[in-house]
């Protein structure tokens, strides 16, 4: 699909991990990742990019899912640079379009500052959130084998 000098893409082969790779390590929940966890990580999952005509790509999304019941969306971001476009709600409005997404069970996130974003495709606060748990390690990409 395209929009002016943008492209949205879902095709692995498109995603440049170098470009992903540079954002995700100065983000605040991947801060210090590698380039071969992020390669790892996008061949995994379900990935859309929004590629820009002579910047490349400028926006990314990323989906793990067994494509049957549950999902998790993350490492969702537009460049700076690139915001301001609708980006974000284009990304959004694939995700939530794609057909091996449809009929989830549960389609979860978690996210700091960016929930008027998702707000418009359902997302909303758990609905039990004593039910959900984790197991949290900050900072892990910034130690030694991180």
């Amino acid at each position: 699909m395209t929009r002016g000098e943008y492209t949205l893409s879902d095709d692995p082969a498109r995603v440049d991990a170098v470009a992903v790779h540079a954002y995700l390590t100065r983000s605040y929940w991947a801060e210090g990742i590698s380039l071969e966890l992020v390669k790892r990580c996008v061949a995994g999952s379900l990935c859309v990019g929004v590629y820009h005509t002579t910047d490349g790509q400028v926006g990314f999304a990323r989906v793990v899912t067994d494509r049957a019941s549950f999902a998790y969306l993350c490492d969702v971001y537009v460049l700076e640079v690139h915001r301001g476009r609708g980006l974000g709600k284009w990304m959004m409005e694939a995700v939530t379009a794609h057909p091996d997404l449809h009929g989830l069970r549960r389609f979860v996130l978690v996210t700091q500052d960016a929930h008027d974003l998702y707000r418009p495709f359902g997302f909303t606060a758990p609905a039990f959130p004593e039910r959900y748990m984790e197991i949290a390690r900050p900072g892990l990409y910034l130690t030694p084998g991180g």
